[in-house]
């Protein structure tokens, strides 16, 4: 999940925890958010993650995600 992240936002700090592989927490900060709402900034990274999130089929499971703009 963390090299997606990277490869669509080059450059982003990208944290990613969890001990199961399926329940995860991210915190994706990213230059690329600049302008964006948070909803937008949620919505680029899910899309960064191919459909690993999608349906009851998806390899994971929860995401906890946080999305900042860097300082």
């Amino acid at each position: 999940m963390k090299d997606l992240i990277q490869t669509a936002f080059p450059g982003a700090t990208v944290t990613v925890n969890g001990a199961d592989g399926v329940h995860l927490s991210a915190e994706v900060i990213a230059e690329e958010f600049r302008g964006k709402n948070r909803v937008q900034q949620q919505r680029m990274v899910y899309a960064a993650l191919k459909g690993l999130m999608d349906g009851p089929d998806g390899a994971l499971h929860a995401l906890a995600l946080t999305t900042k703009i860097p300082d």
